[in-house]
């Protein structure tokens, strides 16, 4: 099995684009992922990356085994669920990945109790507001917060969630109650963005009786994870767009009120995605069955009365 671990650190390395990431993915040492691709390289007789201390790259060679590799690891995974009572004893590793206020609020909670459940599966979670690119960063499932665009991917819907857009109000005292979106932007309010390398220009999708427009706004503060802007906003510092299930306990309390609701977001949809792959895979079929049960009740739960 020593080639194959080999072959799987390669993966994990060409996927993460660091070596030192790949070592804490597979827990182990960076000494023991570097010697893991050199022996690799020596026993291909070619070099897979190029190596500085500041960077890592894939050579041509790199790339072109890359492809290669991922159908070796995933025929075994295959083989290995043939041979093994897969229903009943499902086993291996799941990569998943999830932003950050969903994941910290619904994924991760949940993961321990899934643990308890199937004890032979092992779950590495990835939080990140950012873009997530499934296929080339080798993930089983992401769960996705938003309007799903085309994708090749398989999707499982998994609830609607409304959005609503909520201040202070000490901010409303302030600056006054926004009626609407074209009021965020004529009277220039301070809206705290979501934003991160590569995201598109400050816009808001919002329902009007003319129907959905987009609203062009703007603001002094921008962060790429959502639970900072949460943050900026219950400390008067502006107007967050935000699903109604993150901000339900702090609306309840009164630390945030709703504003502009003349033109509220449009909903969005939380997702599972996943390659099309991976359905074949009876751990992966059991996690998005299991998180969607759950997550359903917890939403109910979280925004009842509201």
């Amino acid at each position: 099995m020593s080639y194959v671990n080999n072959i799987r650190m390669f993966v994990r390395v060409y996927e993460l684009g660091s070596m030192s990431a790949a070592a804490r993915d597979q827990r182990t040492s960076p000494a023991v992922a570097s010697a893991r691709i050199s022996e690799l390289e020596k026993h291909l007789g070619v070099r897979l990356f190029n190596r500085t201390t500041r960077s890592l790259q894939p050579t041509e060679n790199g790339r072109l085994f890359y492809d290669g590799a991922r159908k070796v690891l995933e025929a075994i995974d295959e083989a290995e669920a043939a041979v093994v009572d897969a229903a009943q004893n499902p086993r291996g590793t799941l990569y998943v990945a999830a932003p950050l206020g969903v994941g910290r609020r619904l994924i991760a909670p949940l993961v321990p109790v899934f643990k308890d459940e199937w004890p032979l599966i092992d779950l590495r979670l990835r939080l990140s507001d950012r873009s997530i690119d499934v296929t080339a960063e080798g993930l089983d499932v992401a769960f996705h917060l938003g309007i799903l665009e085309d994708s090749n991917l398989k999707v499982r819907v998994i609830a609607d969630c409304p959005r609503l857009l909520c201040a202070a109000p000490d901010y409303i005292a302030r600056r006054g109650m926004p009626a609407d979106g074209a009021a965020l932007v004529r009277d220039r309010h301070d809206c705290l963005n979501l934003r991160f390398p590569g995201a598109r220009e400050f816009q808001w999708a919002l329902v009007t009786p003319e129907g959905p427009q987009r609203f062009e706004i703007g603001g002094p503060f921008e962060s790429d994870d959502g639970d900072v802007l949460t943050g900026w906003a219950l400390s008067g510092r502006g107007i967050v767009l935000k699903p109604l299930f993150e901000v339900a306990d702090h609306l309840r309390s009164g630390a945030l009120v709703p504003v502009a609701t003349a033109t509220p977001p449009l909903p969005v949809q939380l997702s599972a995605l996943m390659p099309h792959r991976r359905l074949k895979d009876p751990k992966t079929r059991l996690l998005v069955d299991f998180m969607a049960s759950r997550i359903k009740a917890e939403l109910q739960a979280k925004v009842e009365g509201i």
